[in-house]
């Protein structure tokens, strides 16, 4: 019996030692993982920030009326080109009913007056004559009457402003709108017949036309706050308009918005930059475009593809895996300074000839597959 127990026990033991000598066969067997490795290298880096915007002209008014009524005439058009004191267009004014009656009625009473003081002065002037009032009092009777005069005056002035448009009737000084500056017509947001509202202290009044310098243009855009603290007034930057074909245009910032607005979750900061246009371009108002200012450059420094560097979940921090004399890799923490997005300069950490991983195998194998194709 024990020598059947003993047989029995020698057999487990073999088929056990067959299996682990399988699974170790097995394990060895298997395809053992390589990674691709790549070397520091000297280059050229420069950051770049890039800056959504318009291109908008420099020198943009609206011209409103000075009297509210009806557009009678438009004598340009949308486009055209107009010097400074060209005529645009022409206003009919339509008087208020009230307010003519109350200047009606305003006349009346000052003629009333008027008749009245010419009166009495002409009778203070006989009595005067003869000695029989002093000198005040026929100085008071005779202001008495130019006030009254003046006043009837005022009064039918009122009434023809009201009912024309201006004091002599002839309307040109309020009803006729004039271009204040030499430049292009935008915008035209009324037609002929369309009822217009004065210009005032209340009221911004409606806009007649829009005329813009478009020899003038400016850029306006947006920066993030992380670039913002590295752009200062007077430097070049490019603009790029892509409804041109991404053509380039030389400009020179002018203005860094002192105080950010938050949009989407980001403080943004506006920028402007006087943009110097090629003659034979043509260039409309609230084109969009892109403009690229170069941060900081540096040149023949240390660097590595981007993509090498790995992030410590803990602290956030860059480091790389360099591979060893036996073949291991080992992580080591690197310092890393400028990038343009696809190198990165390298400040400490790696030594040029060192063989750093390629971890990202993913990016590798559609690299791969995009060649393929």
């Amino acid at each position: 019996m024990n020598k059947t127990v003993k047989i029995i026990l020698v057999l487990l033991a073999i088929i056990a030692l067959v299996f682990v000598l399988k699974y170790f066969m097995d394990a060895n067997s298997k395809d053992v993982e390589e990674f691709g490795v790549e070397s520091p290298f000297y280059t050229t880096i420069s950051s770049q920030a890039v800056a959504t915007g318009k291109l908008n002209p420099e020198e943009e008014i609206e011209l409103k009326p000075q009297i509210s009524g009806i557009v009678d005439q438009i004598l340009v058009e949308e486009g055209d080109i107009v010097k400074k004191g060209d005529l645009i267009a022409k206003i009919r004014v339509v008087p208020n009913e009230q307010s003519l009656a109350n200047a009606k009625s305003r006349i009346a009473t000052a003629k009333l007056s008027a008749d009245n003081a010419a009166v009495q002065f002409k009778r203070d002037k006989d009595i005067f004559e003869k000695g029989v009032i002093s000198v005040q009092a026929f100085e008071n009777s005779q202001l008495s009457f130019n006030q009254a005069r003046e006043a009837l005056r005022q009064a039918q002035n009122d009434y023809q402003i009201i009912k024309r448009g201006s004091i002599s009737g002839g309307s040109a000084a309020n009803t006729n709108i004039i271009a204040q500056i030499p430049g292009t017509i935008l915008e035209i947001p009324i037609r002929e017949g369309d009822q217009v509202i004065q210009s005032n202290n209340f009221n911004a009044g409606t806009t007649i036309a829009t005329i813009a310098d478009m020899s003038n243009m400016i850029f306006e855009g947006k920066v993030d706050e992380a670039e913002v603290g590295k752009l200062k007034e007077g430097k070049d930057i490019t603009v790029i308009l892509g409804a041109i074909n991404d053509e380039e245009f030389p400009a020179k910032l002018t203005f860094v918005a002192p105080k950010g607005i938050e949009e989407n979750g980001a403080v943004q900061f506006t920028i402007k930059a006087n943009v110097t246009l090629d003659k034979t371009t043509n260039i409309r108002a609230g084109y969009s475009a892109n403009a690229e200012i170069d941060l900081e450059g540096k040149d023949s420094v240390l660097a590595i593809k981007e993509a090498l560097l790995q992030y410590k979940r803990s602290s956030d921090k860059p480091f790389v895996e360099i591979k060893n004399e036996d073949g291991k890799f080992k992580k080591k923490n690197v310092k890393i300074g400028i990038s343009d997005g696809i190198n990165v300069e390298i400040i400490d950490g790696v030594e040029e000839g060192d063989k750093i991983k390629v971890w990202n195998k993913a990016s590798d194998d559609k690299e791969d597959e995009e060649n393929d194709d």
